[in-house]
């Protein structure tokens, strides 16, 4: 067995679709807010922003924003093949890869962040914040593609609720 690590974390599911569908969820702006983000907006090379149906391309930067989060994430796109993989620079120093592979009826999708600092700050918010988020977004990507629902909460505003984003599951 391979050794564990703060340094990076590996988390995947099934998803019973097609990899276009993953990756349409991944690669546009209209596919992560369907199921993940409040806005995002993504820029060509150029600075030019994308429409909401376009696929990101290596080189794109993105700005990220949350439903009951006031931050946002700004990173830049590394790889973007079009099809099965995807990677992005995220959380300041890490990388992100999103990986799909078809298994007969279903898309085994892998998420691998790697980069993380391991100081004690970086090993609670990007290594145990970013694998629990990780957990509950791949969860509730499963349940949209699948189900057509939404587990993540929108109705109730969290944000001044200290430590919301570490006690609430659905955050």
């Amino acid at each position: 067995m391979a050794s564990l690590g703060f340094e990076s974390f590996t988390k995947k599911i099934y998803i019973r679709t097609s990899t276009a569908k993953v990756y349409h969820c991944w690669a546009t702006q209209e596919g992560l807010c369907s199921w993940f983000l409040r806005e995002a907006i993504f820029k060509n090379s150029a600075g030019k922003i994308k429409a909401p149906d376009i696929e990101i391309e290596k080189g794109d930067s993105y700005t990220w924003r949350w439903h009951n989060w006031d931050g946002e994430e700004q990173g830049e796109i590394i790889t973007a093949n079009g099809k099965d993989q995807i990677e992005f620079t995220f959380a300041e120093f890490c990388r992100v890869i999103v990986r799909m592979e078809t298994e007969n009826d279903q898309v085994l999708l892998t998420l691998i962040q790697t980069n993380i600092p391991t100081d004690e700050k970086n090993k609670m918010n990007i290594h145990v914040g970013c694998s629990n988020g990780w957990t509950f977004w791949l969860a509730n990507l499963k349940a949209y593609l699948e189900h057509g629902i939404l587990l993540n909460e929108t109705r109730n505003d969290l944000r001044n609720i200290p430590l919301a984003s570490f006690h609430f599951v659905n955050i």
